[in-house]
């Protein structure tokens, strides 16, 4: 008999996003994005840093002050599409932890994508993510908060054969 407790495809993409925030330096804000085509197929991924060649030592991560990290940072939206390698994003779907902000919401009209769903919309009064849902709204793009009963999920990294016996990686 299969499994019946495994995950959703939407559970699934979220989960790779959030994996793919953490490779963000980023010290408050770890933001990942996934996008997926039409037949779950995962297209390409991102995260919130510095652009390639941009050593993550030299640049600031200040939120404040005189010199601050929003001039460098590329949001994970838009590395994902950057991060595509030119393949067409024609209709895909784009998984995000947090609602794109009005920038990455017009790069990810432009690449064609056609679906964003995402976990946190923690600005939604804020003048940038009015204007994406105003222009999402305007070209057609739906907008999905994800909606799971999970709470979390846990990767392991210990070997199958170092699995203790009666687990989920005992012998069949």
């Amino acid at each position: 008999m299969k499994r019946t407790d495994y995950i959703s495809w939407d559970e699934y993409f979220m989960g790779v996003a959030l994996l793919a925030a953490r490779r963000s330096k980023d010290p408050n804000t770890q933001v990942g994005a996934c996008i997926v085509s039409d037949d779950n197929i995962i297209l390409s991924t991102g995260y919130n840093g510095l652009p390639a060649g941009c050593s993550d030592d030299e640049y600031p991560w200040a939120r404040e002050g005189a010199e601050t990290k929003y001039p460098y940072v590329v949001h994970a939206e838009l590395n994902a599409i950057l991060n595509s390698g030119g393949r067409s994003l024609r209709g895909a779907r784009l998984y995000v932890a947090l609602f794109p902000c009005n920038e990455c919401a017009k790069a990810i009209i432009q690449s064609g994508i056609r679906e964003v769903i995402y976990l946190s919309d923690k600005y939604a009064d804020s003048p940038a993510t009015l204007a994406s849902k105003r222009m999402f709204r305007s070209a057609g793009v739906e907008m999905r908060r994800l909606q799971t009963g999970l709470h979390s999920l846990t990767l392991s990294f210990e070997p199958e054969e170092n699995a203790g016996k009666g687990g989920e990686h005992a012998a069949e």
